[in-house]
């Protein structure tokens, strides 16, 4: 069970056990946490997660918005050995097989930012996804119409991926839109201040050309 310091956007039943993703990693079905958070500058944020040994585990993530869109990932085994380790990334994926059972650690660090905040999604897969129709005591292949649903499936998970793909790609690029826009903002402010000191500048020197000068003439007697 992930154990984290804000909620997925994954829905549950309320009558859904608690113990529910440990029961599933235990049995060997896939189960996935799919969150997006906020990382202050000078932070650090990790997750763990209770894995069986010998699960696939697949870890993917992206920073959305947030200076030069990087950060510290850092994966622990439960011995604190680290099987993954990558600095001021954007994005990377990462796929494991857990060599023992207990929990696990990967963190997500913005120290190394003294002002700058972070947005990190990241989608962390614990085993394989179970298959729509077990193998388990069938006696016969699978019949037309359940080849086609396990088509569909297949269909509809790869457009599950491309979607959460490219809304990451249009929140990415939002964020970096409105920071250009606030930049030229600042630019065109300082550009008018500039002008208009230009300008005032301008005129006074102007009327100085203009303005009468008395001169004093002094006679030195021999």
């Amino acid at each position: 069970m992930l154990l984290l310091q804000v909620l997925p956007r994954r829905r549950q039943s309320p009558g859904a056990p608690l113990l529910l993703p440990l029961l599933l990693a235990l049995l060997g079905l896939g189960w996935a946490s799919e969150i997006t958070f906020e990382l202050p500058d000078n932070a650090k944020q990790c997750f763990y997660e209770e894995i069986a040994q010998g699960t696939k585990c697949t870890l993917e993530f992206q920073v959305i918005t947030g200076g030069h869109y990087d950060v510290d990932c850092r994966l622990e085994d439960p011995d604190g050995i680290v099987l993954y380790k990558e600095m001021k990334k954007q994005y990377d994926s990462f796929t494991f097989t857990a060599s023992r059972n207990g929990t696990y650690k990967f963190c997500f660090s913005n120290e190394f930012s003294t002002f700058t905040h972070k947005t990190v999604y990241f989608d962390f897969q614990v085993g394989d996804e179970p298959p729509l129709f077990p193998s388990e005591n069938r006696v016969t292949a699978l019949t037309q119409m359940e080849s086609a649903c396990v088509s569909i499936h297949e269909a509809l998970k790869s457009v599950i991926d491309y979607q959460t793909h490219f809304r990451l790609r249009e929140a990415q690029g939002r964020s970096r839109a409105e920071d250009l826009n606030t930049r030229v903002a600042y630019w065109s402010i300082g550009e008018a201040i500039i002008l208009l000191v230009v300008s005032i500048g301008q005129v006074f020197l102007l009327k100085s050309f203009f303005s009468d000068k008395r001169t004093t003439t002094t006679r030195v007697g021999s």
